[in-house]
């Protein structure tokens, strides 16, 4: 499945680092959200990219949006990563079934059992306002994060 700018992202609810479940709908009406798909916590690429999003928080907090990052890894994995990095937005565990949420955005590679760099933009009627996926090995530009709230 793709999705379109304009599409209707997607509902889900994960668990986060602390246990606590995350739904998207949550957020409908009340503040955009930024999902973060990443491959696997503890990676170099995903470790850099995610240390630069926790480095630019502010940016995000400013806009009152939501980041949520997503991976294949478990809740403990995800909780003992987001620790030691020192994250102050959820990580979530999209890890039973394995990688449903990123099937649902389109973005899993079945062949290597874990997601895509990929990046959705939702505004707060739940449109996807924004999107860029990277190919395996390469990191998303802070850039195209500004350039995304910038379309909020």
């Amino acid at each position: 499945m793709t999705l379109l700018i304009g599409d209707k992202a997607p509902d889900f609810e994960l668990v986060n680092q602390f246990g606590e479940t995350v739904k998207l709908s949550d957020f409908a009406g009340k503040k955009p959200v930024v999902l973060v798909f990443y491959p696997l916590s503890f990676s170099g690429i995903c470790t850099g990219e995610l240390c630069e999003l926790r480095d630019n928080f502010a940016q995000f907090q400013s806009a009152d949006v939501e980041l949520l990052a997503i991976s294949v890894d478990s809740k403990f994995v995800q909780k003992k990563f987001a620790e030691e990095e020192k994250y102050e937005f959820s990580v979530l565990a999209d890890f039973w079934p394995h990688g449903a949420v990123a099937k649902q955005y389109g973005v899993f590679i079945e062949d290597a059992g874990i997601a895509n760099r990929a990046t959705f933009v939702i505004n707060k009627d739940g449109d996807l306002v924004a999107k860029f996926v990277t190919a395996p090995g390469q990191a998303r530009s802070l850039d195209e994060y500004k350039r995304a709230l910038a379309s909020l």
